[in-house]
């Protein structure tokens, strides 16, 4: 089982495009069918659980993300790289593009996706054309991504959860212009440990606040921050000047500095995890309830097998009720109504209450987006397989 997940991880990064057949050497064509009409639940009798309106093809638009395009295919979206049709034949074949035409077929009785780009077929099938290795003419930057660029791009600039790791080495406010004892909107502060960073280049300042203990045996983590404001540098060197040109309350000394531009890579497939998973979800940048497109903290990290991509669904904690009506029915209920503490204590199931994507993996603690929720989540809810 292991030497298999090690197979489809590798499949994976190599994967997500049309494709050939490789046996012993030899490229095979495979035998291709279009899909039937109206989409089928279920592929051909596989356990790929298809949209039950999965277009038969879709042209891939600039601002998709790749568990959009998942979502309207399958019901699952974590089944991706099950339904992608290996293609190790092609420059960047995990990449997929604006303008690429997607379209469902069967190869083998098995539901895939194939790739066309520019009219021309990226497959195996009889009188499509068969594309060597090729180089992209657009910039990668153009790619479709696993989940919303900007939105984890803002997060990571203006991070509101730290490792302990961030917190102890990263760059820090060591005083303000003319000795004032705080900084705000226009003011100029010192910071030591940006390196050679060029003037004009922007930074975040993050003020620490909470620590992001692990629920299961209250081990420091990390650290929850507020975003206090922004700036360029104004002065290159150790420590640097900036001026602060976007504040939201005071700078103080000790403060944490962060580059407010990060090159983030969300070039990953939407996957299962490999191994079984059972998280808590310990912060939420601020909030007690969140929704689509928050980003939370999970107590498991790397250590446990998680990954960029990996999926997991939130469970709710079921609630506790008195149960008042096991013995003698609605009738001795009310003879006792007035009785302290009749019935018994109730453990309602575990219900699940939406999905969410790992982006950053540390050793023991992970970032990850939230995808889709059904009802509110809040801190300590659960976070498992899918």
């Amino acid at each position: 089982m292991k030497t298999a997940n090690l197979a489809l991880r590798k499949a994976i990064l190599l994967s997500l495009v049309a494709g050939l057949t490789v046996t012993a050497g030899v490229l095979a064509p495979p035998s291709l069918q279009a899909q039937d009409s109206p989409a089928q639940t279920v592929g051909s009798g596989s356990n790929i659980p298809l949209a039950a309106n999965a277009p038969d093809q879709y042209v891939v638009k600039r601002g998709d993300t790749l568990w959009d395009i998942s979502r309207m295919f399958l019901r699952e979206p974590w089944y991706w790289p099950e339904i992608w049709y290996v293609n190790p034949q092609i420059a960047n074949p995990h990449l997929i593009y604006p303008g690429d035409v997607l379209k469902l077929v069967y190869v083998d009785g098995q539901p895939r996706l194939t790739v066309e780009r520019g009219g021309e077929t990226i497959e195996g099938s009889r009188g499509g054309k068969r594309l060597g290795p090729e180089v992209r003419r657009e910039p990668l930057s153009q790619a479709i991504t696993a989940i919303p660029y900007d939105i984890v791009a803002s997060f990571m600039g203006r991070p509101t959860l730290l490792t302990k790791d961030q917190v102890k080495t990263a760059p820090y406010v060591v005083a303000m212009r003319d000795s004032h004892m705080i900084g705000a909107l226009g003011n100029e502060v010192y910071a030591r440990g940006i390196g050679n960073a060029e003037p004009e280049t922007r930074f975040s300042v993050i003020h620490v606040e909470e620590e992001l203990r692990d629920p299961d045996n209250n081990a420091l983590l990390g650290y929850s921050g507020m975003y206090v404001g922004s700036g360029p540098v104004a002065t290159a060197g150790d420590p640097a000047k900036l001026l602060m040109t976007d504040s939201t309350r005071e700078v103080l000394q000790g403060d944490k500095v962060f580059p407010e531009s990060v090159d983030v890579n969300v070039d990953f497939v939407p996957h299962a995890p490999a191994s079984d998973i059972d998280a808590s979800i310990m912060a939420v940048r601020s909030h007690t309830v969140m929704g689509q497109y928050q980003v939370v903290a999970l107590n498991r990290g790397s250590d446990a097998g998680l990954e960029p991509g990996h999926i997991l669904a939130v469970y709710k904690r079921g609630d506790v009720v008195r149960d008042t009506f096991k013995e003698g029915g609605l009738a001795a209920r009310r003879s006792r109504s007035r009785t302290s503490g009749f019935g018994n204590n109730v453990q309602l199931p575990d219900e699940r209450a939406g999905v969410l994507m790992v982006f950053k993996a540390f050793d023991k603690l992970s970032y990850a987006l939230v995808m889709e929720t059904t009802h509110e989540i809040r801190q300590g809810d659960r976070a498992k397989n899918p």
